[in-house]
């Protein structure tokens, strides 16, 4: 018996020695397994963001383009959403030359993307709490490989030309049908630069998802950072989108009792964040600085394009736009509201043993943040002309729009209101049971 069992011992039972092959396969099966996960969540994320510019295109006209153009103009839109790069060219033969520039961001796609692909990369992680550092890198450069292909892809597609018309009983468009030469604009991705900023983004979009959800695994000796990075990034991301809906339900009101139900449609499907997360900043007392020229000019509200379409261009803020609307001071009221709700949220989410002054600084760094990162999105720049060699540029077929941010101002504006807003939340949540805090019997 003894050596029947020594011998049992030694070659091991059926099923380890099967355990080199069965471990083989499971590990083939999870390779598989998880390239699925990255490949459902980059197409997931690339058609949301498509059928999101699709929709707002067509609400703004875009279906009725010539040549088949929408396909080419989606694709454009978004590959600029996910921060790729799309240059605007244009010539008119012998006779003119044009000139088109563009910086801005379609914040609405941009979004919807982004927490696409951020659910689905977390999905996988969820009920774990810690995970190593390389099963993390691993898992996003398979995100990454595959993003990548599908950005290069759409960037292909991104190209596109088109005549510009010039009207029947215009002196440019006789000169243009004698020379037979008429102007044409079109687009055209950067891949390269397209892949470089699109890899910036998705590392953006995981790092604010690994940040903000509780449930997301990190490595172990990043997880003690958490206590403090965590409910803030948390608070920081709910304010925006608090932001979002609102501009949504007012957007949405809008379009059901003032009319151009299109043009609301597509600036919601669009531009949504670009406009809610200005009138953010400008509720917390930032400036910016721009100019409106030509027949180009900001969506919407009027008051904003009234205010900087002057020669000299103007600046906006909440003076300057309560010159011409008082209802503008409801911003400051909805920011002050927000930011309190949002750092009661921050430290209701935090352990209850962290003093409020430890609130107010880091409710001031991740709003100063916030604030930063904000600007430096929603500023837009877009000029087009179309210059008559010997004439000077044609009027009625050039514009400018311009909008750039205050920076340091803003920033600064930011992190005085971190400080007070933090504070006044830590102050509010000591009424409410914390994490860390062990109930009274």
């Amino acid at each position: 018996m003894s050596q029947h069992g020594g011998s049992v011992d030694q070659q091991g039972s059926p099923g380890s020695r099967r355990s080199p092959r069965a471990t083989g396969r499971g590990g083939a099966a999870r390779a598989v397994r998880d390239w699925g996960d990255a490949l459902l969540a980059v197409v997931a994320g690339l058609l949301a963001m498509v059928v999101v510019a699709s929709l707002g295109l067509w609400a703004a006209g875009g279906a009725g383009l010539p040549g088949g153009a929408s396909p080419h103009l989606v694709a454009a839109v978004v590959v600029m959403a996910a921060g790729g790069t799309v240059e605007l060219a244009g010539d008119a033969g012998v006779i003119a030359e044009s000139q088109a520039e563009l910086t801005a961001l379609p914040l609405s796609v941009s979004l919807v993307g982004a927490l696409v692909t951020a659910w689905l990369f977390l999905r996988p992680l969820r009920h774990r709490a810690v995970a190593g550092t390389g099963e993390l890198l691993a898992r996003f450069g398979r995100l990454a490989l595959l993003w990548l292909l599908g950005l290069a892809g759409l960037a292909a597609l991104a190209r596109y030309r088109f005549d510009i018309p010039l009207g029947e009983d215009s002196i440019v468009s006789d000169i243009g049908e004698l020379l037979d030469a008429s102007p044409q604009a079109g687009f055209a991705a950067d891949t390269g630069l397209t892949l470089l900023f699109g890899l910036l983004w998705l590392i953006g979009v995981v790092a604010v998802a690994l940040l903000v959800s509780r449930k997301a695994p990190l490595p172990a000796r990043l997880v003690r950072f958490q206590e403090s990075v965590r409910p803030a990034a948390f608070a920081m991301v709910a304010l925006l989108l608090g932001y979002v809906v609102l501009g949504l339900c007012a957007g949405l009101v809008v379009a059901a009792t003032q009319g151009h139900a299109g043009r609301t449609f597509a600036v919601i499907l669009l531009g949504l964040p670009n406009l809610v997360w200005l009138a953010f900043t400008l509720g917390l007392g930032a400036s910016w600085d721009g100019r409106v020229d030509g027949p180009f000019g900001l969506p919407m509200p009027r008051v904003l394009d009234e205010v900087l379409r002057t020669p000299e261009g103007g600046t906006v803020n909440l003076s300057t736009l309560a010159e011409r609307d008082g209802r503008v001071w409801w911003l400051l009221v909805i920011a002050a509201v927000l930011v309190v709700a949002a750092a009661f949220l921050m430290a209701v989410r935090s352990p209850a043993r962290m003093p409020p002054w430890r609130h107010a600084v880091h409710m001031a760094v991740a709003l100063a943040l916030t604030v930063l990162v904000v600007c430096l999105l929603v500023r837009v720049e877009a000029r087009y002309g179309l210059s008559l060699i010997g004439i000077g540029e044609v009027a009625g077929l050039g514009g400018e729009v311009a909008l750039s941010p205050r920076l340091w101002s803003a920033v600064g504006l930011a992190v005085a209101w971190g400080l007070v807003a933090g504070f006044l939340g830590a102050l509010l949540a000591t009424r409410v049971q914390r994490r860390g805090e062990v109930p009274a019997p």
